[in-house]
């Protein structure tokens, strides 16, 4: 917390508290071993012990109570997010021609590897834990450049492309078998901090493709079922189901003699 005092000469004088940033480091590794964690059955075995003290050790730090019964309903549920994120894995490698195996999925993929920490960060934020899963989504943010907070709500079979620049804001809501390409963004409109509970992020329904660097911004703003979203476009008002939105530029290609354009 930063507190501000004034001296005699009415200059202010700024006193600092002592956060524990080195927090991250520690939380960076969690990340990781529960990953590894959830795909691996050796890991599982290796890590086990670890995971469990590390995340007393965790929201002790962060001053959050109840530690081992949260540890406890979060470790109950890995097995439904392991389910999850093998129908997210299915849609990978159904939707991308360039994937040779389900494995290389698992192994390989940023985007996949985003929506892994999203899905493991999004279940300890309903549970009323906000820092670490946001710490954990920013660890993850690093290494893909793909932002997802994990209060977002994403349904099943969620694909992402690519991925870098993808931004998904905290109250999107994403339904099944949507597909999304790099530097999207799902974003909210700017208002007063007094809001900040509202929905301020789109809804994206069933089946929707948004492609490479489109915008949709606002808690209200609903892309029916099945649509296409081209790249490029902003949008702030809903689309209707089965529509397909594109941005027109016109492009002018000029033919060369003797390699000089006219």
């Amino acid at each position: 917390m930063l507190k501000v005092a004034y001296n005699h000469n009415s200059e202010y004088i700024l006193s600092m508290k002592s956060y524990n940033v080195c927090l991250k480091d520690t939380v960076n590794t969690f990340t990781k071993r529960l990953f590894y964690s959830l795909f691996d059955c050796e890991q599982e075995k290796e890590h086990q012990a670890y995971l469990g003290d590390t995340f007393l050790k965790i929201l002790s730090a962060l001053e959050i109570e109840n530690g081992e019964a949260i540890w406890k309903s979060f470790k109950a549920e890995l097995p439904e997010i392991r389910e999850k994120l093998d129908l997210d894995a299915i849609a990978f490698e159904q939707n991308d021609p360039a994937s040779h195996c389900l494995q290389e999925i698992y192994l390989a993929y940023p985007g996949f590897h985003a929506i892994s920490i999203y899905r493991l960060s999004h279940a300890l934020y309903k549970r009323d834990v906000y820092i670490l899963p946001r710490m954990m989504s920013e660890y993850i943010h690093g290494i893909t450049g793909i932002d997802i907070h994990p209060g977002a709500t994403i349904g099943e079979s969620f694909y992402i492309d690519h991925g870098t620049g993808i931004v998904v804001g905290e109250t999107a809501i994403i339904g099944k078998d949507v597909k999304i390409y790099q530097g999207v963004t799902l974003g909210g409109v700017s208002i007063s901090k007094s809001l900040a509970k509202t929905k301020r992020h789109p809804t994206i329904e069933d089946g929707v493709c948004i492609y490479a660097n489109a915008t949709v911004l606002g808690g209200d703003i609903v892309i029916g079922a099945n649509s296409t979203i081209g790249a490029n476009v902003w949008i702030t008002e809903s689309v209707p189901e089965n529509s397909l939105v594109t941005y027109q530029t016109e492009i002018k290609i000029r033919p060369k003699k003797n390699g000089i354009r006219e």
